[in-house]
C-alpha cells in the first residue's frame, strides 16, 4: 500500500516537471545499420564523482564495440541528470519508462533514490542496475529486478570490527549521517561489535544538509563523553567538513582514534582528497582490487580522455565508482547481445489513460526479463576482479586496512572473513582466524604519535566519577563513614576505600571522583547492596566501592572488576561447654565397644595362661576360687607388669609376650588421648549440619543488606520467618549466646571476611562450621562494558600482588585479629574417642596366637597320651576309641587337677598320679569318679 501510495505521488509529480527537469543526450551512433536497446543513465553528472563516472562509461562503450565490431546491437544510453533527491530521480526514471520506452536503467546515484526507483523498475519488468547505491537496506533478494554491481556496505562490517578488537577498544561513538545510506548500516555495525565483545556507547547523527556551526555543537557534545574512539560512516561530500571542523576543535591528536568506512576512504570524491590534510593518522577500511595489468592501462587512457573532456579541471584519482561503471557497462552491452529479440523489442502497453495518476498506464519491457537473465549470468574478469552476478550483487575478497599519513593512505594490513587480520594478503593459505594489533603494520595515529590510544579519557567537561559508596552501622572496618560535628563534611575510611585509594594511585592516569553515600535522610543504609548496585543500572552513579560480593546475579546488570579480597559465605555456630568439667572424662579416651573388646581379652588372655600352665605349674592350681582369681588377676597384673607368678611352658612365654606388646600399645595410647583432653580445650560445636536447623526449624542470622538472605531462602531452602538480620558483631555475639530457643539464633551464616572479624573479636567463644559456599570475591562495580573494569582489575592485581601495600592495609583494620589463637589447633571432632577399629590388627594377632598356643598344647597331649592296645576294653580298639579314651583322661585330669569350675577340694600333683598308676596298674580315672561320689579328698586315699 505504501509503495503505491507514493507511486501516485511520483506519477503527478513526473507530468508536473518532466518539461524542466529532463535533460536529453544521448551516444552518437557510428552504425545506424545496428539494433539500439534503449539504456536510461540517471545520474548526477555535474559532481566531481558524476564526471568521473561519465567517463569512464564512455569508454566502456566505445572500447566494448570498438572490441565486437561484429555485434548486431549496441546499446543506446539515454542520460538524465536529475537533483540528488529521490523525487526527481524517480520521475526520470518514470519518464524513461513511458516515453523512450528503456529496457535498463544503469543508477541512480544514492540509496535513497534507488529506494523509489526499485518499485518503478519491478512494475515495468525493467532491471535497475547500480553501481552506487550500496545501503544494505537495498537487497536483491528482496528486489528482483534490483542488481547491485558494487559491494554491499555491510561486507565490511567485519572488518571494522576486527579492527576495534585488535586494538582492544570496548565503547565507540559511531558518527553518520542522517541518510539512507547512513542509517542502513547501523543495525549491521550493532550486530559485529557485540560479536566482539564491543558496543556502540553513543550515536551522533549528522544532517545531510546542516550547517558548520551544528556540527561545531556536535563534536563539542562529543568531547564530555568518555569515549574516544570514533566511527565515521558519511559520504564524502559532508565527511570532508566534519574533518575539518574536527582538525580546528583540537579532535585530531593524541588520545582520539578515528577509523572511517568504505565511504570516506575508497569512495572519496577526487577533487575533495584535499580533505586528507585534515585527516592525518585516521584509520579506515576499503575493499582490495587487485592491481592487474588491464587495470593499468586502463587509467592511463582514462586520464588522457578525462584531460581532454575537462581541460580547466585539475585531474582527479579515478575512483572505484568509475571501474564499477565501466564493468557494468560492459557486461550490459554483453548481455543486450545475447538477450536481443526483435520480436521483443517494445513495451506491452495497457489500455488505460495516463491521466489516472497511477502506475496501470506504465507498460511492460518485453526484453527486461531476458536481459535480466543474462547480465546475471556473466561470469568475467573486470577492472575490479570477478565479475559475478550470480547473486545479484558483487562480493569483495577482502578488504584493505589503511592509514591517512599525510597525502597518503598506506596499506597497514588485510582482512578476510576467513583468516581475520594479516599484514599481506595470501588467499591461498589457510590459517586461523585473528584479530590482534600484531597482525597489522604500525600506524601512525593522531597527533603524530605511534602509542595506539586507549580509547577513552575522562570527560574535560570537569564531570566527576559518581561512585557509591555503602553506609554501614556495623562491621565498619570494610567501609566507615563519619561527619564532622562542626562543618558537616564527611570522611571515609575502611579496608575497601583504602584499597580504592591504592587502586588509583597504581592507574597510569587520574580519575576525578566523588563519594555518593547510600543512605536516607536519616542517615541511615538505603537499602541493600542489591539496591546499591542497581543503582549504577539506573545511571545514578557510576559505580560502586565497599565490600560487595560478585554474584551471578548482580553480574547480569553490572560489570565487577577482579575480586580484591577472597569471599565464600560459611555457618558459625556456639562451641558447648568444655568436657573437662566432665567427672567421667576418664572413660573418653576409649569407645565403649573397645572397652568390652580390652576386658574380654584380658579374661580369655587369662584362661589360655592358666589353661597352658595347669598341668605342669603349682602356682595356677588350688581351689577354684583361688584359681579363677589366678585367671583374673595375671591377665589384669600385666597392665603394669606386676604378675608374681613363674612362668613355665615355653607356649605360655608367646601368649604373654604378645599380649603384653598389646597391653603397652594400649596404655599409652589411653594416655595420650587422655592427656589430650585434660590439657587442650575441645571447641566442639553445637551444631555441625545445616539440614539440621532446617528441619528443627531453628532461626539463623545474617548481615543486614547482604546477598546472603537469598543465598539462605533460595539455595539453602530456609523457611524465611526463620531468618534474622543482624548489622554488627555485638549482635551476633548476643543472638548466639541467647540460642534459638530464647529468642537469638542457632548460627550465623555471613561472608569469610566477616566472619573472620567477628571470630577474632570473640575468641573460643564460636567456631565455623559446614561447608563453605562459593562466591567470587569482594569487586567493586562499574556499568556494564566500562572501559574502566579493565584498567581497575589491572590496577587491583598490582596492588594484591605487593605485598607491603597490603600488610599495611591489612595491618590498619585488621592488625588485631592475630591476637587469638588459631581456632584450627584446637577444634576436635566430636567424636575422640580411641575405637576397635584402631587396634583390630593387635587384637587379631593375640587372639591368633592364644588359638595357636592352646591347639599345640592339645596336641602334644594326645600325643604324649595317646592309649596302648592293652589299656583299651577288649573288643572295642578302634581308632576312634582311642581318641575318646585320650580325650577322657584330658578331662579327667583337669579335673582331678581341680578345674576351676568343677567341684573338688584338694589337688594331688600329677607326677604323684601318674606314680600310682603306673606302680598299682589302677585306673585314676575310676578312683576319681568314686572319690567325688563319696566326697572325700584325694589325698586321704591309700592304695
Amino acid at each position: 500500500m505504501e509503495g503505491q501510495t507514493c507511486s501516485l505521488i511520483l506519477a503527478l509529480l513526473c507530468f508536473l516537471h518532466r518539461a524542466s527537469s529532463i535533460e536529453t543526450s544521448g551516444v552518437p551512433e557510428e552504425n545506424p545499420a545496428k539494433e539500439m536497446i534503449r539504456v536510461g543513465l540517471v545520474f548526477g553528472m555535474n559532481s566531481p564523482m558524476g564526471k568521473v563516472v561519465e567517463s569512464c562509461i564512455s569508454m566502456a562503450h566505445s572500447e566494448f564495440y570498438g572490441a565486437h565490431p561484429d555485434y548486431r546491437t549496441r546499446l543506446s544510453l539515454l542520460v538524465r541528470n536529475p537533483n540528488d533527491n529521490a523525487v526527481d530521480a524517480a520521475s526520470t526514471v518514470l519518464d524513461l519508462m513511458e516515453n523512450e520506452e528503456v529496457h535498463a536503467i544503469l543508477g541512480p546515484k544514492w540509496s535513497s533514490q534507488a529506494k523509489f526507483v526499485i518499485n518503478l523498475g519491478e512494475k515495468a519488468q525493467v532491471p535497475i542496475i547500480s553501481f552506487s547505491a550500496t545501503s544494505p537496506s537495498l537487497s536483491p533478494t528482496q528486489s528482483h529486478y534490483f542488481v547491485r554491481t558494487a559491494y554491499d556496505d555491510s561486507s565490511q562490517v567485519g572488518a571494522l570490527a576486527a579492527v576495534v578488537q585488535a586494538y582492544g577498544w570496548r565503547e565507540i561513538t559511531l558518527v553518520y549521517e542522517d541518510t539512507e545510506y547512513g542509517n542502513g548500516l547501523v543495525p549491521y555495525l550493532v550486530d559485529a561489535f557485540q560479536e566482539v565483545d564491543a558496543r556502540i556507547s553513543y550515536r551522533s547523527v549528522i544532517p545531510l544538509f546542516t550547517e558548520d556551526i551544528d556540527i561545531v555543537k556536535e563534536l563539542n557534545n562529543l568531547l564530555t563523553r568518555q569515549t574516544r574512539v570514533f566511527l565515521v560512516h558519511m559520504t564524502a561530500g559532508i565527511g570532508s567538513r566534519f574533518f575539518a571542523l574536527a582538525r580546528d576543535a583540537g579532535m585530531m591528536s593524541e588520545e582520539f582514534a578515528w577509523i572511517v568506512t568504505d565511504g570516506l576512504s575508497s569512495l572519496l570524491d577526487p577533487f575533495i582528497s584535499k580533505s586528507l590534510d585534515s585527516m592525518e593518522g585516521v584509520l579506515g577500511v576499503r575493499p582490495h582490487v587487485p592491481l592487474s595489468e588491464s587495470r593499468r592501462n586502463f587509467e592511463e587512457r582514462w586520464r588522457k580522455l578525462y584531460a581532454e573532456r575537462n581541460p580547466h579541471d585539475e585531474i582527479a584519482d579515478l575512483s572505484l565508482f568509475g571501474l564499477w561503471a565501466y564493468d557494468t557497462v560492459t557486461a550490459l552491452a554483453l548481455a543486450g547481445e545475447m538477450a536481443w529479440d526483435p520480436a521483443k523489442s517494445r513495451y506491452l502497453k495497457p489500455n488505460t489513460s495516463r491521466n489516472k495518476l497511477n502506475f496501470s498506464s506504465i507498460g511492460i519491457s518485453e526484453m527486461g526479463p531476458k536481459l535480466l537473465d543474462k547480465i546475471l549470468s556473466i561470469k568475467s574478469q573486470g577492472l575490479t576482479g570477478e565479475f559475478n552476478l550470480s547473486s545479484g550483487a558483487l562480493h569483495p575478497i577482502a578488504f584493505e586496512i589503511f592509514n591517512v599519513v599525510g597525502q597518503n593512505e598506506e596499506t597497514i594490513g588485510y582482512w578476510t572473513s576467513a583468516r581475520g587480520l594479516s599484514p599481506e594478503l595470501n588467499l591461498s593459505t589457510k590459517v586461523v582466524y585473528t584479530a590482534s594489533a600484531n597482525d597489522l603494520k604500525l600506524p601512525t595515529w593522531p597527533g603524530d604519535t605511534l602509542k595506539p590510544p586507549r580509547g577513552w579519557v575522562m570527560p574535560i567537561s570537569g564531570k566527576k566519577l559518581r561512585i557509591g559508596v555503602p553506609k554501614k552501622d556495623g562491621f565498619d572496618e570494610f567501609f566507615k563513614i563519619e561527619w564532622d560535628p562542626h562543618t558537616g563534611v564527611p570522611s571515609y575510611s575502611g579496608f575497601a576505600h583504602d584499597m580504592f585509594m591504592a587502586v588509583l594511585d597504581a592507574l597510569p592516569f587520574a580519575i576525578p571522583y566523588k563519594y555518593i553515600p547510600y543512605m536516607n535522610e536519616s542517615r541511615q543504609s538505603a537499602g541493600t547492596y542489591d539496591d546499591m548496585l542497581f543503582e549504577i543500572k539506573l545511571q545514578k552513579v557510576d559505580a560502586v566501592v565497599g565490600d560487595t560480593t560478585i554474584t551471578a546475579n548482580r553480574s547480569s546488570y553490572v560489570d565487577f572488576t577482579l575480586p580484591y579480597l577472597e569471599s565464600g559465605v560459611a555457618m558459625v555456630v556456639a562451641i558447648k561447654d568444655d568436657e573437662r568439667r566432665n567427672m567421667w572424662i576418664f572413660l573418653k579416651p576409649l569407645s565403649w565397644n573397645l572397652w568390652l573388646t580390652i576386658c574380654v581379652a584380658f579374661i580369655s588372655t587369662g584362661f589360655v595362661v592358666w589353661l597352658l600352665e595347669h598341668r605342669t605349674n603349682e602356682e595356677f592350681r588350688g581351689r577354684r576360687r583361688q584359681q579363677l582369681s589366678v585367671i583374673f588377676w595375671f591377665s589384669f597384673s600385666t597392665l603394669v607388669f606386676a604378675h608374681r607368678e613363674k612362668i613355665g611352658n615355653n607356649l605360655t612365654r608367646l601368649v604373654l609376650i604378645v599380649w603384653v606388646f598389646v597391653v603397652l600399645i594400649l596404655t599409652q595410647s589411653y594416655t595420650a588421648n587422655l592427656a589430650s583432653l585434660l590439657t587442650v580445650q575441645r571447641m566442639t560445636p553445637e551444631f555441625v549440619d545445616v539440614q539440621d536447623l532446617i528441619r528443627n526449624r531453628h532461626f539463623v542470622g545474617y548481615q543486614k543488606g547482604s546477598f546472603v538472605r537469598g543465598l539462605l531462602a533460595g539455595q539453602l531452602k530456609f523457611d524465611e520467618s526463620r531468618l534474622i538480620p543482624y548489622g554488627s558483631p555485638e549482635e551476633y555475639h548476643e543472638a548466639l549466646s541467647k540460642g534459638s530457643e530464647n529468642g537469638g539464633v542457632a548460627a550465623i551464616f555471613d561472608e569469610l571476611p566477616c566472619i573472620k572479624h567477628f571470630l577474632a573479636k570473640y575468641c573460643n567463644k564460636y567456631k565455623t562450621v559446614g561447608p563453605t559456599y562459593k562466591a567470587d570475591g569482594l569487586a567493586f562495580a562499574f556499568p556494564l562494558r566500562s572501559p574502566l573494569v579493565s584498567y581497575i582489575s589491572r590496577a587491583i592485581l598490582k596492588v594484591t600482588q605487593d605485598k607491603a601495600i597490603m600488610d599495611g592495609i591489612e595491618g590498619r583494620y585488621f592488625g588485631g585479629q592475630n591476637s587469638c589463637p588459631e581456632q584450627g589447633a584446637a577444634i576436635f571432632s566430636d567424636n575422640l574417642s580411641l575405637s576397635v577399629y584402631s587396634f583390630g590388627g593387635l587384637f587379631i594377632i593375640t587372639g591368633v596366637v592364644s588359638v595357636s598356643s592352646v591347639l599345640i598344647y592339645v596336641v602334644l597331649f594326645f600325643q604324649s597320651n595317646w592309649p596302648s592296645s592293652r589299656a583299651i576294653r577288649p573288643g572295642d580298639r578302634s581308632l576312634g576309641s582311642k581318641f575318646s579314651e585320650t580325650a577322657n583322661n584330658f578331662i579327667r585330669e583337669h579335673r582331678l587337677l581341680g578345674c576351676p569350675w568343677k567341684n573338688g577340694s584338694k589337688m594331688a600333683p600329677t607326677s604323684q598320679f601318674r606314680s600310682m598308676e603306673a606302680s598299682t596298674n589302677i585306673d585314676i580315672g575310676v578312683i576319681a569318679r568314686r572319690q567325688n561320689e563319696r566326697e572325700r579328698p584325694l589325698l586321704s586315699m591309700h592304695v
